[in-house]
């Protein structure tokens, strides 16, 4: 007799980060609760990491995108400058 594999299909990834953020949280704290059975904590565990590298995909591609945007050259980001610009935004209208 052969038996079948009735372990349910992991569902889709989330289509945005901030979606698999969400999940993520919701999946730490339900494991730092402490009320899993060993058998969900794993699952939970293993839900939590391919929502991780899927967390790193969506951001190294966010990170690519810039850097085209930017014709790769990535500056620093300097608050003053955002302030003074912005001041100075304000004083030509």
């Amino acid at each position: 007799m052969v038996k079948k594999n009735t372990a349910p299909a992991e569902p889709p990834l989330p289509a945005s980060f901030e979606e698999a953020v969400a999940e993520l949280e919701t999946l730490v704290q339900r494991m730092e609760g402490g009320s899993l059975s060993l058998e969900d904590s794993l699952a939970a565990y293993k839900r939590g990491v391919a929502l991780s590298g899927h967390c790193r995909t969506l951001l190294a591609d966010v990170q690519q995108q810039v850097r085209i945007l930017e014709g790769e050259l990535l500056k620093p980001f300097d608050l003053q400058n955002v302030q003074n610009d912005a001041a100075a935004g304000a004083s030509d209208a």
